[in-house]
């Protein structure tokens, strides 16, 4: 008998993958028809960018929580294109503002194309996700778009100012990963949840949920960055440390560590940042003073909350939607990419 975690896995797995067929289909779709007279290398560009991977996860989540609040139709697709144009855009500018030259196991698509291709393509995918947006989920679920856009840009700005300095502290970067991927990820539910016909409680209980389920997401990436496999993750390992970011497992082995070795650790983050024995030394600091171990335990902590956000749900008629939901957090906390 297999057990309920496996049952859960696999259920995700044959969820995610008979929406993906769908999405995919709607992105062949939209992008056949918008970029029909569209310059040659913008159609390029683009196909290279959003058929690159990845794990659909936000358009996953547009659909389940439209599905639980009572609607699955066709245009819910073209919506759920319209947030995994979004974060591709996002990631594109990600890797602009980092130098990035690997995403997805390949080259960036600013390593390949240069910077004014890519800029202009993450614009042009943020462009079109809005129009869909505003088209599907009408003016709120434009308004609810665009504070989660208006957020990630100043969460980039939080993070910018605090790139390389120890005394950056957990305050800071919960609101920088709130504003960079905790809204974002709470907006994709709840206007799925808007498309689908929700009760103003179910919208808040659905916003909330994917507020702790983005938050354990980042806090996971960030642990990635330091323990995950380059080859499964599709980019370097140590990528945050190089670039100066304080991340949650950095901050929190900081505070158990003792004058001298905090010493150390400031040296580190502020010194030459490129040097491999740099970043070992910081992996062994951070592992010796319990920051993994900690962070890991705030995940699982967040995606325990984020499961009771789901209560309202619980005596729902659709339980398989539920139980996706459900097994998304044990995704998150397990995955490995």
């Amino acid at each position: 008998m297999i057990s309920t975690e496996q049952e859960y896995r696999e259920n995700l797995k044959k969820h995610a993958a008979a929406a993906n067929i769908r999405v995919e289909s709607a992105i062949h779709a939209d992008l056949s028809r918008v970029l029909n007279e569209c310059d040659p290398l913008l159609q390029e560009i683009i196909n290279y960018a959003v058929f690159s991977g990845g794990k659909r996860i936000r358009p996953l989540l547009a659909i389940i929580c439209s599905r639980l609040c009572g609607r699955d139709d066709d245009d819910l697709y073209r919506l759920a294109a319209a947030f995994e144009y979004l974060h591709v855009a996002s990631l594109i500018h990600d890797d602009i503002i980092d130098h990035a030259q690997q995403r997805r196991g390949r080259k960036s698509l600013v390593a390949k194309y240069g910077f004014p291709s890519a800029i202009l393509t993450g614009d042009w995918l943020l462009s079109r996700s809005m129009r869909l947006v505003g088209e599907l989920g009408g003016q709120l679920g434009l308004t609810v778009f665009c504070q989660a856009t208006e957020s990630m840009v100043d969460g980039e700005f939080l993070q910018l100012r605090c790139v390389a300095n120890p005394e950056a502290t957990e305050e800071d970067y919960f609101r920088i990963i709130k504003c960079k991927t905790g809204n974002l990820i709470a907006s994709t539910c709840e206007i799925g949840a808007i498309y689908g016909g929700a009760s103003d409680d179910e919208r808040e209980a659905l916003s909330l949920f994917g507020d702790k389920i983005g938050t354990a997401f980042q806090v996971v990436d960030d642990l990635l960055d330091y323990k995950g496999n380059a080859q499964e993750t599709g980019k370097a390992v140590g990528n945050d440390f190089v670039e100066g970011k304080i991340t949650l497992p950095f901050i929190r082995a900081y505070a158990q560590a003792d004058a001298s070795n905090q010493a150390l650790l400031q040296q580190l983050i502020t010194g030459d940042r490129q040097s491999r024995q740099s970043y070992q030394q910081t992996h062994n600091l951070i592992t010796t003073h319990e920051g993994f171990a900690s962070a890991e335990k705030t995940a699982q902590a967040l995606i325990e909350d984020a499961k009771k956000a789901l209560h309202l749900f619980h005596q729902h008629s659709d339980q398989e939607s539920l139980t996706v939901l459900q097994a998304l957090g044990q995704y998150i906390l397990q995955r490995k990419k």
